[in-house]
């Protein structure tokens, strides 16, 4: 079991993390001397902004792809977060800090009925969060009634993500939120024991069911945790819109795996940080903007995005191979 744990010194190592580093101030740079529009406040804030969700997507997502799983439902999750709180809010009448908790719940329910799914049941992940996403993707549009529920009468919800807490600097608290929730991410995976063990069933996951850990309930907590982040990025994003739109999320799944990958986490688990998992968000949050300010087409967007993901992904295994 040391052995197993011991792995984790090598975990997103300098030169990696490095890399990854210097692609980002890569990007920023080429953007930068294309569009003198890139550098500027607003613009920044705006990339600041869509990082903030697809980021704590990210960082859940990050605790099961170490383990060697997956779940393909974290954004309709959040989608389903979002719905529940507005309707705790808005059509049961609830405090909106109640509703606030009832979404995140609503998420970690999510995430355990995926960890029993694939713990218990032995369902592979893909297939177990696969069918989770059509779940409440559809349940998202029953409750609603395939409508979007507003938070009108609650103006304060707004300010969860579109506030500001620092006086004189208009820094959405979305932006903070993200960035709060990656420091607990990275304690979490890196100072606790549940950071330990989520290392060792990617490892070798055999190994550490032999040394007397208790394998299915490890894997149950992660899946819920993964859900408890889809559940704030759920509020994070209807604070945004000021509303919870039930035909979003779909697709969002895609782009916090590939902020996972191009973090330097690897597929056949085991391997990954959380400072990477931000990077990579990063990543993908300036590249789609800068070619957005640079007026590539977005079919063209989504083609470069998705090579990028593969160069990351075939990275990984030629860092693999050499090892």
């Amino acid at each position: 079991m040391k052995a197993i744990i011991a792995r984790q010194a090598s975990t997103g190592s300098a030169t990696q993390k490095i890399l990854a580093f210097a692609s980002l101030i890569a990007l920023v740079l080429i953007f930068s001397l294309s569009s003198s529009n890139f550098l500027q406040f607003d613009n920044v804030i705006g990339i600041m902004l869509s990082t903030a969700v697809i980021g704590i997507l990210a960082l859940g997502s990050t605790f099961v792809i170490i383990t060697s799983g997956i779940d393909l439902a974290v954004g309709t999750v959040m989608t389903f977060a979002s719905v529940m709180a507005g309707v705790m809010i808005t059509v049961w009448g609830l405090p909106m800090p109640l509703g606030v908790i009832g979404g995140i719940a609503a998420g970690a329910v999510c995430g355990l009925i995926s960890g029993l799914a694939v713990a218990k049941m032995q369902i592979p992940p893909f297939i177990a969060t696969l069918a989770m996403m059509m779940i409440t993707k559809g349940l998202s549009l029953v409750i609603s009634g395939t409508k979007p529920i507003y938070f009108n009468d609650t103006p304060a919800f707004s300010k969860i993500a579109m506030g500001s807490i620092i006086p004189g600097i208009e820094i959405p608290n979305a932006i903070l939120i993200f960035f709060g929730i990656a420091i607990l991410a990275s304690i979490l995976l890196s100072k606790t024991i549940v950071g330990r063990f989520t290392f060792a069933l990617g490892s070798n996951e055999e190994a550490t069911r032999l040394s007397g850990v208790n394998v299915t309930a490890w894997k149950i907590a992660i899946y819920t945790i993964t859900g408890v982040f889809s559940g704030i990025a759920g509020i994070v994003m209807a604070s945004r819109l000021n509303s919870a739109q039930p035909a979003l999320g779909s697709g969002y799944e895609l782009e916090a795996i590939a902020a996972v990958v191009i973090g330097g986490t690897s597929l056949s688990g085991g391997k990954g940080s959380i400072l990477g998992t931000v990077i990579g968000a990063l990543i993908m949050s300036v590249l789609t903007n800068g070619l957005r300010i640079l007026s590539v087409k977005q079919e063209w967007q989504t083609v470069i995005v998705g090579l990028v993901v593969i160069l990351a992904v075939y990275a990984d295994i030629m860092r693999r191979r050499k090892k």
